[in-house]
């Protein structure tokens, strides 16, 4: 193949009509090697120097290349560990831009650039070549990719209902999806989830990290995997664990097309806050090798160092404009290419810290709400993380949606029976506009959560005191300490079936809140079929049962039930409200009110009584089915009765004049609740009742 110096956009490896052209950047290299593989992928068959240089960009082009030629980049440059700069030309590369990863990363001291056993560690140089026990990039042909269509659907978030899911735990189990497509990207695109999902009424997947992620070192001595795959290293990569034996990466986008089909919208879980490089002793996989100085931040005094907002070795430099364009790149390439809608984004407030502290004017922040493709998806924040001011629940730019821990631990403490939770439930269930409401966001704002993959499943959020982490080889010290959960009575899974029946109940109430809650509701999977992690609090490592899900041990009626909450939110618009509501219980109007169970509206007094747990809640919105012409107004109103305590306790439903002839939609009663003669109606403890009333109006 003959070499010219190509060009430098777009970065990474373009196919073109005489070949392929590569593009790099590093700002401190000295030299930058193309280095081409066999089909193999283990004999280095040539090399190139790039001879090509524009404003910090490494290029050249390879006419008579091809899509599925195999590659990577050995970068020459200073080893100056206290400066910041770790080149080591033994070392190879994977292009930040490759969109696909051929063969398995295999654990070895050639993977690091400094020599392992060194006493004096990383300011150490290594000789070994790296090149044996490094996967290799793939040129891929975007073009057959984007030829598989893609049905808008455009649902708005406020409307949504998220499901946050595992690709492979989710589909490894499934009886009824082809062993080949078991844990794959066409396994949850497959017709038996599918179904599953509309049974259900799920709008969007919330897809934990499927950028290509490497396993760490630790993990791997345990017997271990990064399952959850919070570790990437290939922003582009679809994972290649998730691939059927074919390793074809359409099969990402032919899944994305399957959903859209079913009405099920994509969302994705991006890491972009750090890299699977680990800290300064870790191994150089890229971006080490590539340009460390640039990539990542740093300590200023003490270059050698990373700093480590995230709590994962290293934090990724949004803050170098050429690595928040890779990002945003990344971005446009998921959305226009793979056909996704919408990011979640881990550790968010790693992206939007600049050097002075976190800012929600930040470039990334700035880059992406600007963006003509961006600023249209769905775009959802994980607000904290472990640097200074890390925690940011509230305070991201209007386009952005935040996941709410405010709202779970307010919900599970509430239906746990702790004592004065009446207004911080009230809040919560509200829609949080003490958080959100300043910049003119709505309840959207915040996704509603009870749990998520980070802590106990739901099942187990009513079966466990204490976490049961054993299996993480941790010595149960990894995971929360605090779950904010309760066994009631015994740890663990039991015969008893007074205990069982309150457990039972405990899921249901949640869920209820969940599902009814202003806010957008994220579910995770398994909590609609009291999934088990046994107890297990951190399950990032267990590829295994233990964060599979098992589709031989289905609460049915469970999931039933939750088909009927989604059911309900979908039917009742003013569970959507598109803006906070601040006015009580209205006639032809939206409005949302609080009684205490004697009927009362609720007073100051009321809400600091801190040992009650019995409350109503009335949410009303107008119809608008009048006709052109006609003048009509509608009032539908839904009345949730609510039992956290321990005893049975009688309500009395509000005596509203204009809302009256309840009907109760759903129970957890043991039989049918009966109303009567005085409106009074007994509600069993730990339970919660709903009615549903129209009024209408015509003149």
């Amino acid at each position: 193949m003959d070499m010219t110096s190509g060009y430098a956009y777009p970065l990474g490896a373009t196919i073109d009509d005489d070949g392929v052209n590569f593009s790099l950047f590093s700002a401190h290299a000295s030299k930058v090697v193309l280095c081409i593989f066999d089909s193999s992928g283990k004999v280095e068959a040539a090399h190139y120097i790039m001879c090509g240089q524009t404003r910090q960009i490494w290029h050249c082009h390879l006419s008579g290349a091809q899509a599925g030629l195999l590659y990577g980049y050995r970068v020459y440059g200073p080893y100056q560990p206290e400066l910041g700069h770790r080149f080591n030309h033994n070392k190879l590369l994977l292009d930040p831009y490759a969109k696909k990863l051929v063969g398995e990363v295999t654990y070895h001291p050639a993977l690091y650039g400094y020599d392992f056993d060194s006493k004096d560690e990383d300011l150490s140089f290594d000789i070994r070549d790296s090149a044996p026990y490094m996967p290799k990039c793939q040129v891929v042909d975007c073009g057959f990719i984007n030829d598989i269509p893609i049905a808008p659907l455009n649902i708005s978030l406020a409307r949504s209902i998220l499901f946050e899911t595992h690709v492979k735990g989710f589909t490894k189990q499934n009886p009824d999806v082809s062993l080949s497509q078991q844990g794959t990207f066409s396994g949850l695109g497959s017709q038996p989830i599918i179904e599953y999902l509309q049974k259900l009424g799920i709008t969007a997947v919330e897809l934990l990290p499927v950028h290509d992620f490497f396993d760490e070192a630790f993990l791997i001595e345990k017997g271990l995997t990064n399952y959850w795959g919070y570790n990437s290293i290939a922003f582009m990569a679809p994972h290649s664990g998730y691939l059927t034996a074919e390793g074809d990466i359409s099969e990402f986008r032919q899944m994305v097309s399957k959903l859209h089909n079913a009405g099920i919208e994509v969302i994705l879980d991006v890491v972009f806050n750090h890299t699977a490089e680990g800290n300064h002793l870790g191994p150089t996989f890229s971006f080490r090798g590539i340009d460390n100085a640039s990539y990542y931040r740093l300590l200023p005094n003490e270059k050698r160092f990373n700093i480590n907002d995230t709590g994962c070795g290293n934090t990724f430099n949004l803050n170098h404009p050429q690595v928040l364009m890779l990002v945003m790149d990344s971005l446009r390439y998921w959305v226009e290419v793979m056909g996704v809608d919408g990011f979640r984004f881990d550790l968010a407030s790693c992206l939007g810290r600049e050097a002075y502290g976190f800012d929600p004017g930040s470039g990334f922040f700035d880059a992406i709400t600007q963006d003509p493709v961006l600023c249209k998806v769905k775009l959802i924040a994980e607000p904290w993380d472990i640097g200074p001011g890390g925690y940011q629940l509230g305070n991201y730019p209007v386009a952005f949606s935040e996941w709410n821990d405010r709202y779970r631990d307010a919900m599970r403490r509430f239906w746990r029976g702790d004592s004065g939770l009446l207004p911080e439930f009230a809040k919560r269930f509200h829609g949080s506009s003490d958080f959100f409401e300043h910049n003119g966001r709505g309840p959207a704002a915040s996704i509603n959560f009870i749990t998520s993959h980070d802590g106990f499943s739901l099942h187990d959020l009513v079966t466990y005191h204490d976490r049961h982490n054993l299996a993480n080889g941790e010595d149960n010290r990894d995971g929360h300490q605090e779950n904010c959960s309760s066994n009631y009575g015994i740890e663990g899974e039991c015969d008893d079936a007074i205990i069982n029946a309150i457990r039972s109940r405990q899921k249901r109430n949640l869920l209820t809140c969940l599902l009814l809650s202003q806010g957008v509701p994220m579910l995770l999977a398994g909590d609609e079929s009291s999934q088990t992690q046994q107890g297990n609090n951190n399950a990032y490592c267990q590829d295994n049962p233990i964060g599979w899900f098992d589709w031989q041990k289905i609460d049915w009626p469970l999931v039933n039930f939750t088909a009927q909450l989604i059911s309900l939110r979908k039917r009742f618009p003013m569970l959507c409200h598109q803006a906070f509501i601040h006015k009580p219980e209205a006639l032809f109007d939206n409005g949302l009110a609080w009684f205490n169970r004697q009927g009362e509206p609720m007073t100051k007094s009321h809400w600091g009584e801190h040992q009650i747990r019995t409350l109503s809640v009335i949410i009303t919105g107008n119809l608008g089915h009048a006709d052109v012409g006609e003048i009509e107004d509608s009032t539908e109103a839904l009345l949730l009765m609510i039992n956290a305590g321990e005893l049975t306790n009688s309500f009395i439903l509000p005596q509203l004049p204009h809302l009256q002839n309840w009907q109760c939609l759903l129970h957890i009663q043991d039989c049918e609740p009966v109303v009567d003669d005085n409106q009074q109606v007994n509600l069993m403890s730990h339970s919660l009742m709903l009615f549903h009333t129209e009024f209408t109006r015509s003149n």
